[in-house]
């Protein structure tokens, strides 16, 4: 077996989820998952993950179908980690019904070695302890450490989060979380706050606004891909990551350069993934991508955002 690009370390789940467009029970979802799809469009990536007993052959299969390390995926004796969920009118925050941690209460990542020299490594939302756990696993430093949280982390393992927060390159943090996190009000000085902290970059989400990067050198913002219909956000913001880190390591590139050119295209292919990702329930789209849609979109984007300054670059027409 070769070697992976990418790692990624978090949650394998069956999600039921309600939007206005519907309901599916019971769909494969979890932040490594789709995390995984969306970054294999691009590089080899290794799974480090838990399921129980009760997870199918049909979803294993999917992952390797998709070039997906699985090596990393334990089976454990009990029911695999289930979500349920309702979108209403505000699609960009999930209403949770029910949570079955499973399985999953009781994982603790152990790293194979194969995984332990991965180049790069997305440590997805799960538990600060466990994040650093897996940072701590690696038998070298990556190229690049990128992680995830949520709201429930900063309530109850704030020390944690400032302490991993600290050890990795670049933290993805919805806007509101941000804010929380920080105690800042502004977007942007909860960004600087966490780039004093030690972080080379800040990827915020800002779901149906787009997504803003604070680097040390620098700002870009992308918009979000204007959407007819959303017909289920869930996993969005994993599958940016997944294209984000994604693109990143297929170009070898990282967060110290201060051009920030790959940086730049790293988040706009991150929101082209997010933007398939919404217009189906769960992995419906994901699965589907080919080369052509992916570059498509990403053109899409770039006029979408094209345009020439003013007066041949002189400035504004005066009267």
């Amino acid at each position: 077996m070769s070697g992976t690009a990418i790692l990624v370390v978090g949650s394998v789940a069956y999600d039921t989820v309600e939007t206005p467009e519907g309901c599916r029970e019971e769909q494969l979802g979890g932040s490594a998952t789709y995390f995984s799809i969306a970054s294999s469009y691009f590089v080899r990536v290794g799974l480090v993950a838990v399921v129980g007993r009760d997870f199918k052959k049909s979803d294993h299969a999917l992952f390797e179908a998709h070039g997906i390390d699985t090596s990393g995926l334990e089976y454990a004796e009990g029911a695999t980690f289930r979500w349920s969920g309702l979108y209403e009118d505000d699609l960009s925050t999930a209403i949770t019904r029910e949570t079955q941690l499973n399985v999953f209460s009781d994982f603790t990542p152990n790293l194979k070695k194969v995984h332990g020299s991965s180049p790069y490594l997305f440590l997805a939302n799960i538990e600060p302890k466990l994040q650093h756990s897996v940072l701590e696993q690696m038998r070298r430093r990556p190229r690049i450490v990128a992680c995830d949280t949520m709201n429930l982390w900063i309530d109850i393992s704030r020390p944690d989060l400032w302490s991993l927060i600290e050890k990795v390159d670049a933290l993805l943090i919805n806007e509101s979380e941000a804010n929380q996190l920080t105690g800042e009000r502004s977007m942007t000085r909860a960004a600087n706050a966490l780039l004093e902290r030690g972080l080379k970059a800040v990827v915020v989400k800002r779901g149906e606004y787009g997504v803003v990067l604070f680097h040390r050198s620098f700002t870009f913002a992308a918009p979000a891909y204007p959407m007819a219909t959303v017909v289920d956000p869930t996993g969005a913001g994993d599958s940016f990551a997944g294209g984000l880190l994604g693109y990143l390591a297929a170009v070898e590139g990282s967060f110290d350069d201060t051009d920030g050119d790959a940086m730049r295209r790293a988040v706009v292919v991150g929101s082209v993934m997010a933007s398939f990702a919404v217009e189906g329930f769960g992995l419906e789209r994901l699965l589907c991508l080919t080369p052509r849609s992916i570059d498509d979109r990403f053109d899409a984007f770039v006029n979408l955002t094209q345009f020439h300054p003013i007066g041949g670059g002189q400035g504004l027409p005066r009267a």
